[in-house]
């Protein structure tokens, strides 16, 4: 069975209007790990556990405004460059503090 190729997307979200503009605040990174989704599918579980292919759907339909949508566009931008690894430690249960 083939790979699927990934399709490489850049996220013009965090820069375009209403959403980060700016550097994004440090505890947003907590944020993604302590936030759950208060809508749709995904209902309760948190933003940083969303699947990328979800968060892709969001973001060619848009993202809901304010901080909801900040959290998920970052948390693409995690998603889509690997970095998963840096919210491991930020975890509620997290065995490393």
């Amino acid at each position: 069975m083939r790979r699927k190729e990934r399709t490489a997307y850049i996220t013009p979200a965090l820069h375009g209007p209403g959403y980060l503009n700016h550097p994004f605040p440090p505890e947003y990174l907590k944020l993604l790990v302590t936030t759950a989704m208060p809508f749709g599918k995904y209902t309760g579980r948190m933003v940083a556990d969303l699947p990328e292919p979800y968060l892709i759907w969001f973001k060619e339909q848009g993202f809901p405004p304010g901080r909801l949508g900040q959290l998920m566009a970052l948390c693409l931008e995690i998603k889509l460059n690997g970095l998963e690894a840096l919210l491991e430690p930020l975890r509620p249960n997290s065995s490393r503090r």
